[in-house]
């Protein structure tokens, strides 16, 4: 029989044992052989009235055991039928062979009684058994402050970071400070230019053709003047360059750091990709590639064997002037993350990298790890939207839109829930007057205002002084129409969504998942009176929604997402 302490899965999990099973018994007596590898699957009807749970695994088995679809369902059903227990009220054959399944009100009981027993821990499983994982998110450069793009990614990191938590896995989350190389060179020479120019010596300093052209540049650059006055102006360029360096690079990472605080996102680990090669990280990891015999000089530089991973040809790591690529570097890092302890590591990046992934986990198997041991997210555009048009903007001139403008006009709630309602994968489009609405057409609002609903209900419960008793019996007439007895089955999935979820590495099936909740909810409270019904129905209807805001505010603390007690 299932366990109840994995309720979603439990019932799934046991119909398909016992279905094994008939079917075991159906091609023993007939000397008949199932196809290796198959497993009878349990599916959730579409329509009404075709039960809690469906099979098609008649019709999957039926030639390999000789018999039609419907006789084969129909001997699995009389072989159930000593296997109901008090979970399964019935069980049905239906169409060409389908086999329904009818869940018992014992069994929904037992869904709510579960949760508001575990409460929070409700849904927590050990997928990850304490092994360690990092994930690295956002690692922009600090060059310019966050866009949406790095929000995005901020919001799909941290909600991922969340939901690997919740499901067993010891999780660290980490910056990548690119703090080194020809990026932040130019950052330093368009501040220090800017400089020049508000000292109105612009001429000393001419503006680099490939510098940054925001605004916020001549904001760093006037925070110099009155940080550090004229003294500039009578040093060589070449030896102020340093000093407007880490300035603007320290100024811009502080910034980011008080975004992210704000956004909700927390790191761990910040990593300066200098430290590398201030600990000589990436000449050693050069010399362990030689050794496994990945790497060659030749023409005076060093190479990586990718042709020998279908690359179309060997990469450059060490070029001949000394200088090391960012493929050399980024070997260097990985081999660190996984020399300091980490069984697995989950990149999150923008999607224009998607090329590079297939060479980074050449390089993840070169220095001997199994490219399994990384997964790489990729995180697609967000085209931000105002009353149906687009929202320009443009990263080359330095118009664009940052993180800090979007936080500041819809708030957190619904910035992190928006970035999250499709796949990282997918191309985003962000409703920015959607965002925004107090109605029911906005989907944060939806999902929050059910949990609100929830407190409401439980409020006039204690000002008409009674009390959720959650140890009461249920009544089974709690569970006699249609909509209770979708919202026990709804929150009865939450540890297998949230498994599935942890599995897939998809931090927007939360979303879903927490909109479906709400939906069943609103639902539910349409169509069932709680309060004021008979005492053994209002005491089950009580509990039942109960266990709804249980796990609606579990699923919004895993989004970052406040769960409001009115709105």
């Amino acid at each position: 029989m299932p366990q109840f302490n994995e309720i979603g899965s439990g019932i799934d999990a046991y119909l398909k044992e016992i279905l094994s099973e008939a079917l075991a018994g159906i091609a023993a007596k007939r000397g008949g052989v199932l196809p290796e590898g198959v497993s009878p699957e349990i599916e959730r009807p579409k329509r009404e009235g075709q039960g809690d749970r469906a099979t098609s695994a008649a019709m999957q088995m039926a030639k390999p055991l000789g018999l039609s679809p419907r006789d084969l369902a129909g001997g699995i059903v009389a072989a159930l039928e000593d296997k109901k227990g008090d979970l399964i009220d019935k069980i049905e054959v239906a169409g060409p062979g389908f086999i329904n399944f009818f869940l018992s009100k014992t069994w929904l009981r037992n869904v709510v009684r579960e949760i508001l027993g575990a409460r929070d821990a409700y849904g927590s499983t050990n997928l990850g058994k304490g092994r360690r994982i990092q994930v690295e998110f956002v690692s922009a450069n600090p060059t310019g402050p966050l866009h949406i793009g790095h929000g995005r990614g901020a919001a799909v990191g941290d909600v991922l970071a969340n939901l690997l938590s919740f499901t067993g896995w010891k999780v660290e989350r980490e910056y990548y400070i690119n703090d080194a190389g020809l990026q932040m060179e130019i950052l330093g020479k368009s501040t220090q230019s800017r400089y020049f120019e508000i000292q109105g010596r612009p001429e000393m300093a001419p503006f680099p053709e490939n510098g940054y052209k925001g605004d916020y540049i001549f904001t760093l650059a006037r925070a110099a003047a009155e940080s550090e006055g004229t003294r500039f102006l009578s040093v060589p360029l070449s030896e102020s360059l340093p000093w407007f360096k880490r300035f603007a690079g320290g100024t811009i990472l502080e910034g980011i750091k008080t975004d992210l605080d704000d956004f909700g996102v927390r790191f761990d680990v910040w990593f300066s990709e200098a430290s590398l090669y201030e600990r000589s990280l990436v000449t050693a990891a050069m010399e362990h590639l030689k050794k496994r015999g990945w790497a060659f000089e030749s023409d005076g530089a060093v190479w990586f064997k990718a042709s020998d991973f279908e690359d179309e040809k060997d990469r450059v790591l060490i070029r001949s002037n000394g200088a090391p690529t960012y493929f050399a570097s980024d070997i260097a890092y990985h081999k660190d993350k996984y020399d300091r302890g980490f069984e697995r590591v989950v990149d999150i990046w923008g999607a224009d990298h998607h090329g590079y992934v297939p060479r980074m986990k050449a390089g993840i198997e070169a220095i001997g790890r199994n490219p399994a041991d990384l997964d790489v997210l990729l995180i697609q555009f967000v085209n931000l939207v105002r009353d149906g048009a687009q929202v320009p903007m443009s990263t080359r001139s330095g118009e664009f839109i940052t993180l800090r403008d979007v936080l500041n006009e819809v708030g957190v709630d619904a910035t992190r829930y928006f970035f999250l309602m499709r796949r990282s994968d997918s191309q985003l489009d962000f409703d920015l007057e959607l965002a925004k609405r107090q109605s029911s057409d906005n989907p944060v609002f939806y999902v929050q205002y059910a949990h609100a609903r929830i407190c409401s209900v439980m409020k006039e419960l204690k000002e008409r002084g009674g009390r959720l008793n959650a140890d009461a019996e249920i009544s089974p007439e709690v569970f006699a129409d249609d909509e209770s007895r979708k919202l026990a089955d709804c929150l009865a999935s939450f540890p297998r969504e949230m498994e599935s979820a942890s599995r897939d590495l998809a931090p927007h099936a939360v979303t879903t998942y927490a909109f479906n909740l709400a939906g069943r909810f609103h639902a539910f409270y349409n169509t069932s009176r709680i309060l004021g019904e008979a005492p053994p129905v209002e005491a089950g209807r009580l509990m039942l929604a109960e266990a709804a805001k249980i796990v609606l505010a579990r699923s919004l603390a895993l989004l970052g997402v406040t769960a409001p007690e009115k709105m």
